[in-house]
């Protein structure tokens, strides 16, 4: 990491604290209606914390709003479930097409756990792509809400392409290019792209 970065990463935790605080505030009443629908629809929690890789791969609990049913196979990534669809509400399908069921990780990051921006936080059991990781030093930033592999694939990318895009994040990582991220992503939401339940290396297949 260079210099600049390095000092960029001071900035980048100060805006990101400020702007998760606002983004929490402004955003109550949608998190209030989104907690009443999800309880409405299914038995279970509202929200869904999972064990998850962090910076220096250290481990967190990442908040989500829950869109499974509480019977769903524990800390198993989707692509490895024989059926996913299965096990999503019919609310939660709604919030994993439009990104929403993300929302809870303001939390996480303003608590420092999480960025806006950065690599998604693989599974405590994703040794592979922790591995592939190693080898951009993607596991030595601190992971976001969206990354540059997120608006380049998604769930299509196969795990040694999706580790590649997250060092090209690491060594490009600046204000310039997290804004690109971040104004990509707006685009990828809309459009649901790379969205594919059970779909990792789908890219590849097509």
């Amino acid at each position: 990491m260079t210099k600049h970065q390095l000092i960029y990463t001071k900035v980048k935790r100060a805006l990101d604290f400020i702007l998760s605080l606002c983004a929490c505030i402004i955003l109550s009443p949608i998190l209030i209606v989104l907690c009443i629908a999800i309880k409405i629809d299914s038995r279970g929690p509202v929200l869904f914390k999972q064990k998850r890789v962090g910076i220096h791969k250290t481990y967190f609990s990442i908040y989500k709003f829950r869109t499974m049913r509480i019977d769903t196979p524990k800390d198993m990534p989707t692509h490895m479930l024989k059926d996913p669809d299965q096990y999503i509400t019919k609310v939660g399908r709604f919030l994993r097409r439009s990104s929403l069921d993300e929302l809870p990780q303001l939390f996480n990051i303003l608590k420092g756990d999480m960025s806006f921006v950065g690599p998604r936080p693989a599974l405590w059991n994703q040794d592979d792509l922790v591995a592939e990781r190693d080898k951009y030093g993607a596991n030595d930033v601190i992971p976001g809400l969206t990354g540059w592999a997120q608006i380049n694939g998604r769930d299509e990318l196969e795990i040694p392409v999706k580790a590649a895009l997250d060092g090209e994040y690491v060594r490009k990582m600046g204000f310039w290019f997290d804004t690109r991220c971040i104004l990509g992503t707006f685009t990828s939401v809309l459009k649901a792209d790379g969205v594919v339940e059970g779909g990792t290396g789908e890219m590849k297949k097509k």
